[in-house]
């Protein structure tokens, strides 16, 4: 039986094109001129004066955090429906997550809930732009500015998207992006920092080169400087390879938004009515980049039960994400319900630029006859 896939990237002749330059070049390594010329260009689409290129979504936000100054002891105010990556950035800069319960139509972080759990340690605020989404930045910012803390936004899914005419990347003091395969634009892996503060981005260009200056910044000197090491840095450079490939995915980034559009219009068209089934939603003033397509499924239906008859008909699916909340390795008593009840009914089903329209009205149909098997 022929599989609809779950996620698949967009890329052909253009990206290897491009990758044939870099290889021609002689540079392939990291923090290069290449991904230089791919930071100038995504901090412009960020709408942000400044943009670092790392190799992770992950580690971009261990270096936002850093370079916000973060420190053993401190708390981190973090939205739970996401993934471990978000929580695990703040245990690797030693500070303790507090985890924030989501609102039940965006699934993005509750500021409420944000502000509840904010202590005397708290420093900062991660929120996370789900599936794409972006949170409720006005009011986050309102929060933070209270409070005195900085904003961070996870914008792992979020290339592309906007809240009220401003693009992701540029709704809190600092983003953090993914490029990993199943995102809207995508090396395979790879990561990048947006944002208008040079300084912080200086301090996490520093930390994500071993805690030296990059080797490009001593290109054409006519002397042999040698930088000294007075802090412990990461290796979290992105490639020039992979930054070839994010140039080209750039130039795609219209294109490819249009067609995740398409696929969501069809989506919501064709599911719109189908009992035990909610489709998601894209409030006014906000542009959805649609990375993923998230499904609630009643849990008169079973979520589980219905993946598994959708698996067994060709078509892959998942759950949405983690409830930070619930995993072992956090071991915190917060109680988050609606992001709980989120992650046990959550379904992401096929979404991706290259979906056809047979394919579209497959996923559909197969979906409706196995929600009506089980009802």
């Amino acid at each position: 039986m022929s599989q609809v896939v779950l996620g698949q990237p967009t890329v052909g002749e253009a990206e290897l094109a491009a990758i044939a330059e870099v290889f021609q070049s002689g540079w392939l390594a990291g923090a290069g001129p290449t991904c230089r010329r791919f930071e100038e260009r995504f901090a412009a689409a960020a709408g942000t004066a400044h943009a670092l290129t790392t190799s992770s979504c992950g580690a971009a936000l261990h270096l936002a955090l850093l370079a916000a100054g973060v420190r053993p002891g401190d708390e981190v105010v973090v939205a739970d429906f996401t993934f471990p990556a978000t929580g695990h950035a703040v245990l690797w800069a030693g500070a303790t997550p507090v985890f924030a319960d989501a609102l039940p139509d965006t699934f993005t972080v509750d500021p409420a809930a944000v502000e509840a759990a904010i202590t005397a340690r708290t420093t900062g605020i991660i929120a996370v732009d789900v599936a794409g989404l972006p949170a409720d930045y006005d009011e986050l910012r309102a929060i933070a500015g209270k409070h005195g803390l900085f904003l961070i936004e996870d914008a792992a899914c979020a290339a592309g998207a906007s809240y009220r005419g401003r693009p992701a990347g540029s709704l809190a003091d600092v983003a953090a992006f993914s490029f990993h395969g199943r995102k809207g634009i995508t090396s395979g892996e790879g990561g990048a920092i947006t944002s208008d503060d040079a300084d912080l981005v200086a301090a996490a260009r520093k930390l994500h080169n071993y805690g030296i200056e990059p080797a490009i910044s001593r290109e054409g000197t006519h002397e042999l400087p040698v930088p000294s090491v007075d802090e412990l840095g990461y290796n979290y450079r992105l490639s020039d390879v992979q930054a070839a490939i994010m140039n080209v995915q750039l130039d795609r980034l219209p294109q490819l938004l249009a067609a995740r559009r398409h696929v969501a219009t069809r989506y919501g068209e064709l599911l719109k009515d189908l009992d035990g089934v909610c489709i998601p939603v894209e409030p006014d003033g906000r542009e959805h980049p649609w990375q993923s397509y998230l499904l609630m499924i009643d849990a008169s239906l079973g979520r589980d039960k219905v993946a598994l008859g959708l698996r067994e008909r060709g078509v892959q699916c998942t759950f949405g994400t983690y409830a930070s909340h619930l995993q072992p390795l956090y071991g915190t008593t917060t109680d988050c319900p609606i992001s709980r009840d989120i992650f046990r009914r959550s379904l992401a089903i096929p979404m991706h630029a290259n979906l056809t329209g047979a394919e579209i009205e497959r996923v559909a149909e197969t979906l409706t006859d196995v929600v009506t098997s089980l009802s």
